[in-house]
């Protein structure tokens, strides 16, 4: 049980991916730029302020974090998704010290990936502190058994409780196991009915949805307002079901985000945090500043 809960690590993790079967994968879609307004119907606006998970410039805050936030700043990105690199959510600073950077910069700082199975009063005391909405389990891994997710909602209304205590929010984000069935059920339907609404929300990586087989916007439908945060991430169509990451450059792949977007919006979806994992072609902070372009055009 002890090695069930403990949190596996974020960077071995993330770089690594979830080596998932393509079950729902569409032909790469031709596109032309200008005939776009007409392919997505009548503009509903615009899509507001956004956001970067950092983790998608991770070598860059390794290097310099300060500079990174400036720069990241500087294409247009409002709103900071952080994640623990190993020297804490906050980078080494004090997180009155992080906070008046970010606010120096015109950023919100409203949340970060961090394992919440370690020293979570802590966190969620520092993070209360300073204003943050969130802070946000990235990972579990799959598990063996619906008895071990059944557990995890136990453990993820734990969380939620001390988070509510110093007034923030826990919320989950999804990779692709908790959309394959597990013993006849999906496991992310058991996690979002068996956790209490109050208490946890949950953030809706597009890709991972949509590598694993599901359409996004059924979820947003069924479960209005249970995923306040979503992760922009587009799936390049022609990379091999075998590779574990096939994420691309916003615009460039296969997810409608004015669909799906416009459908988290009216479904209770209030952050839009862009992350991209693959940088093929170009570097990673090329790649955020392509996608804080598309970000700012995007219509809905």
């Amino acid at each position: 049980m002890k090695d069930r809960r403990k949190f596996i690590q974020l960077t071995a993790a993330m770089s690594m991916g979830a080596i998932l079967p393509l079950q729902f994968c569409s032909p790469k879609k031709e596109r032309d730029n200008s005939s776009q307004e007409a392919a997505i119907g009548p503009l509903k606006g615009s899509l507001g302020a956004f956001g970067l998970q950092l983790w998608s410039v991770k070598e860059s805050m390794s290097e310099d974090p300060k500079e990174t936030i400036k720069k990241v700043a500087s294409f247009g990105y409002s709103q900071i998704e952080g994640f623990n690199g190993g020297r804490g959510i906050f980078w080494g600073m004090k997180n009155t010290e992080f906070k008046n950077m970010m606010d120096n910069l015109g950023l919100d700082f409203f949340a970060s990936h961090t394992n919440t199975f370690e020293n979570l009063e802590k966190q969620a005391a520092e993070a209360g502190e300073i204003g943050m909405k969130y802070l946000i389990n990235p990972y579990v891994g799959p598990q063996k058994s619906m008895d071990d997710f059944k557990r995890l909602a136990d453990d993820f209304n734990q969380h939620g409780e001390i988070c509510k205590q110093n007034g923030i929010r826990f919320a989950y984000h999804n990779h692709g196991y908790t959309f394959e069935e597990l013993e006849g059920q999906i496991p992310q339907e058991y996690l979002i009915e068996n956790t209490d609404p109050n208490l946890v929300d949950f953030e809706l990586d597009l890709y991972w949805v949509y590598t694993a087989g599901h359409d996004p916007i059924k979820w947003l439908e069924k479960y209005p307002n249970r995923f306040p945060i979503g992760h922009v991430k587009d799936k390049d169509a022609n990379v091999e079901v075998s590779e574990p990451q096939g994420s691309t450059i916003l615009g460039t792949g296969v997810l409608d985000f004015p669909a799906i977007l416009g459908k988290g919006k009216d479904n209770g979806m209030n952050y839009f945090v862009v992350e991209q994992e693959r940088f093929e072609g170009t570097t990673p902070m090329e790649a955020a500043e392509k996608n804080a372009n598309y970000m700012k055009n995007l219509s809905l």
